[in-house]
């Protein structure tokens, strides 16, 4: 064969498309997890359960978590040890992790702890977030996400429904304690009895509490209505609970006359931004029966009863009116077994997700669910809502990362 065709041959060689050959697993990033004992009052939650931090450990991971931080949501040391956590008994020590990953917001305290360029997953209360925390945040240029901030595929918040579930739920199930004449009810079940009138249950708001608190209150047999503001809800909600329902908009003579014959009021009310409306005066309340219940969930944000005011897992009720008031903020941390799974189902996938996704500066560019929930990056603060509040300088986060 001449030269000539051979080296035809081999140019045509090089013309035909080729492989790429790519390294497996470039973008796994390993990573090196904190989770610290809650501090906050009457958080009983923990971050990741032991189940949670198994799959993050077999995937490479390294968890640090401090002794006793699963103790209030009866996940014992050794059921972290066991699944290859290294249990720290420094507090300073799990602050020193890439990654923080708590319930509560952060104190000074434990921003104090972190020496900088960390990443903090946290709760954020941007109403009565402390302005000297924030500072101290973007001085140690951490990158701050607020995961109750946070959006899915479907544009919702997960883990605030996956809260207002067990709120929901809850409500339905601390009426019925407080109804019974040990508690100094009416001595009422909640439900339906043959031959007796069922309970009437009267729900203000039709998001996700106001749903799982009528779905448990039908379960149980009681007549519920429900109140809300956006006749969409309303519409949606009959939809998803598969019956009938009671409907009405927040109508103040028809809200007072419901009230009146109500054995059981639930507020689950919540507010984009601000204050939850309150649309329960106390001459409304003043009109109901003696011994009847008020559970109001709203509370966190204000209440929507006029009555309303904030009582804690210790003293959770006092009587007004002769109405007994449950208004505890955090109802989610009276069930803190269920609640810590229900935030690791959240949490693990997530963190392996950034992981397997080249890390969390990626994950934040890529992702605007996730970009949602960033309130400082990398030391910048980047909510509109806290710069404005404090007067602080901050910057666009769209623009931020086109920046860099």
């Amino acid at each position: 064969m001449s030269s000539d065709v051979l080296k035809s041959l081999a140019k045509e060689a090089l013309m035909i498309p080729q492989e790429k050959l790519q390294r497996i697993g470039s973008l796994n990033k390993k990573l090196f997890i904190g989770i610290p004992k809650e501090t906050s009052f009457q958080e009983n939650r923990v971050s990741l359960v032991p189940e949670a931090v198994s799959l993050l450990v077999n995937n490479g991971h390294r968890v640090c978590v401090e002794t006793n931080a699963g103790q209030n949501a009866n996940f014992p040391d050794k059921d972290y040890s066991e699944v290859g956590a290294e249990i720290c008994y420094s507090v300073e020590q799990v602050f020193k992790a890439d990654i923080i990953i708590k319930v509560a917001p952060p104190t000074k305290e434990e921003i104090e702890m972190m020496p900088g360029n960390q990443t903090l997953f946290a709760a954020i209360q941007l109403s009565v977030h402390p302005k000297n925390t924030l500072e101290m945040l973007m001085r140690k240029k951490i990158t701050a996400i607020a995961w109750d901030f946070i959006k899915d595929e479907e544009d919702v918040y997960p883990v605030i429904r996956s809260m207002s579930e067990i709120a929901g739920i809850r409500a339905v199930s601390i009426a019925s304690h407080y109804l019974s004449n040990l508690n100094e009810g009416r001595g009422t079940i909640l439900g339906g009895i043959a031959g007796v009138s069922p309970t009437e249950v009267v729900i203000i708001g039709a998001g996700t509490v106001g749903e799982f608190a009528a779905k448990s209150a039908i379960g149980l047999g009681a007549s519920v209505k429900i109140f809300d503001d956006n006749v969409y809800k309303l519409r949606r909600l009959q939809n998803d609970l598969n019956t009938t329902v009671w409907t009405s908009i927040v109508n103040p003579k028809v809200l007072e006359k419901a009230l009146m014959r109500a054995d059981v009021a639930i507020g689950a009310l919540r507010a984009v931004n601000g204050r939850t409306p309150c649309v329960v005066t106390e001459n409304m309340v003043s009109q109901m029966k003696e011994g009847s219940v008020i559970v109001d969930v709203s509370i966190d944000q204000g209440g929507c009863f006029e009555t309303s005011r904030v009582t804690n897992h210790n003293s959770p009720t006092f009587v007004e009116n002769g109405v007994i008031h449950y208004c505890v903020p955090n109802i989610a941390s009276s069930v803190s077994r269920t609640a810590s799974f229900a935030l690791s189902n959240i949490f693990s996938p997530l963190l392996l997700d950034i992981a397997n996704g080249g890390g969390i500066a990626k994950k934040i560019r890529e992702n605007t669910g996730f970009r949602h929930g960033v309130y400082v990056y990398k030391g910048t603060l980047t909510s509109p809502t806290l710069g404005e509040a404090f007067n602080l300088p901050f910057k666009n986060i769209e623009l931020l990362l086109m920046a860099l």
